[in-house]
Protein backbone atom coordinates (compact mmCIF):
# COMPACT_ATOMS: atom_id res chain seq x y z
CA UNK A 1 0.00 0.00 0.00
CA UNK A 2 1.28 3.46 -0.83
CA UNK A 3 1.85 6.10 1.85
CA UNK A 4 -0.71 8.81 2.32
CA UNK A 5 0.04 12.51 2.20
CA UNK A 6 -1.69 13.87 5.24
CA UNK A 7 -1.56 17.57 4.51
CA UNK A 8 -4.66 19.41 3.39
CA UNK A 9 -5.15 19.84 -0.35
CA UNK A 10 -3.59 23.10 -1.49
CA UNK A 11 -1.93 23.56 1.90
CA UNK A 12 1.41 22.63 3.37
CA UNK A 13 0.17 22.44 6.94
CA UNK A 14 1.70 19.59 8.88
CA UNK A 15 -0.67 19.93 11.79
CA UNK A 16 -3.60 22.27 12.16
CA UNK A 17 -3.68 22.66 15.91
CA UNK A 18 -1.49 22.57 18.95
CA UNK A 19 -1.29 19.06 20.36
CA UNK A 20 -0.43 17.54 23.70
CA UNK A 21 3.15 16.90 22.55
CA UNK A 22 3.89 20.52 21.65
CA UNK A 23 3.16 23.38 19.32
CA UNK A 24 2.10 22.45 15.79
CA UNK A 25 4.85 22.71 13.20
CA UNK A 26 4.60 25.71 10.86
CA UNK A 27 2.73 25.43 7.58
CA UNK A 28 6.01 25.12 5.65
CA UNK A 29 6.62 21.69 7.23
CA UNK A 30 4.94 18.76 5.45
CA UNK A 31 4.75 15.07 6.19
CA UNK A 32 3.89 11.88 4.40
CA UNK A 33 2.99 8.88 6.54
CA UNK A 34 3.20 5.27 5.46
CA UNK A 35 3.01 2.01 7.37
CA UNK A 36 6.80 1.76 7.60
CA UNK A 37 8.12 5.34 7.53
CA UNK A 38 6.93 8.90 8.07
CA UNK A 39 8.85 11.51 6.09
CA UNK A 40 8.90 15.09 7.37
CA UNK A 41 10.11 17.76 4.93
CA UNK A 42 11.22 21.21 6.00
CA UNK A 43 10.11 23.72 3.38
CA UNK A 44 10.85 26.64 5.74
CA UNK A 45 13.72 29.10 5.44
CA UNK A 46 14.88 28.20 8.95
CA UNK A 47 16.00 25.07 10.81
CA UNK A 48 13.12 23.22 12.50
CA UNK A 49 13.25 20.87 15.51
CA UNK A 50 10.38 18.43 14.97
CA UNK A 51 8.87 15.17 16.12
CA UNK A 52 5.85 13.14 15.07
CA UNK A 53 2.82 12.61 17.28
CA UNK A 54 1.08 9.22 17.13
CA UNK A 55 -2.45 8.35 18.21
CA UNK A 56 -1.22 5.61 20.58
CA UNK A 57 1.25 7.97 22.30
CA UNK A 58 4.41 6.41 20.86
CA UNK A 59 7.31 8.73 21.71
CA UNK A 60 10.01 9.35 19.12
CA UNK A 61 13.09 11.55 19.49
CA UNK A 62 13.22 15.12 18.24
CA UNK A 63 15.00 15.57 14.91
CA UNK A 64 16.66 18.63 13.40
CA UNK A 65 15.66 19.43 9.82
CA UNK A 66 17.62 22.06 7.91
CA UNK A 67 15.81 24.07 5.22
CA UNK A 68 15.00 21.76 2.30
CA UNK A 69 15.86 18.62 4.29
CA UNK A 70 13.65 15.58 4.86
CA UNK A 71 13.96 13.56 8.08
CA UNK A 72 12.55 10.09 8.69
CA UNK A 73 10.46 8.78 11.59
CA UNK A 74 8.72 5.44 12.12
CA UNK A 75 5.49 4.92 10.21
CA UNK A 76 2.10 4.08 11.64
CA UNK A 77 2.71 0.33 11.55
CA UNK A 78 0.26 -2.46 10.90
CA UNK A 79 -1.63 -2.41 14.21
CA UNK A 80 -4.01 0.48 13.52
CA UNK A 81 -1.85 3.32 14.85
CA UNK A 82 -2.08 6.74 13.17
CA UNK A 83 0.22 9.72 12.66
CA UNK A 84 -1.62 12.76 14.06
CA UNK A 85 0.82 15.43 12.93
CA UNK A 86 4.20 17.05 13.29
CA UNK A 87 5.00 19.16 16.33
CA UNK A 88 7.89 21.38 17.34
CA UNK A 89 10.20 20.20 20.09
CA UNK A 90 13.40 21.29 21.74
CA UNK A 91 14.98 24.62 20.93
CA UNK A 92 15.20 25.60 17.30
CA UNK A 93 18.75 26.79 16.53
CA UNK A 94 19.10 30.36 15.28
Amino acid sequence: MLGLTLSAAGSTAAAAATTSAGEAAPACVQYTAGWRYTFVSNGCDTVQQVTVEYRDGTAVPCRTAAPGETVTFPGYGTNGNEVLGVVLCGTTPA
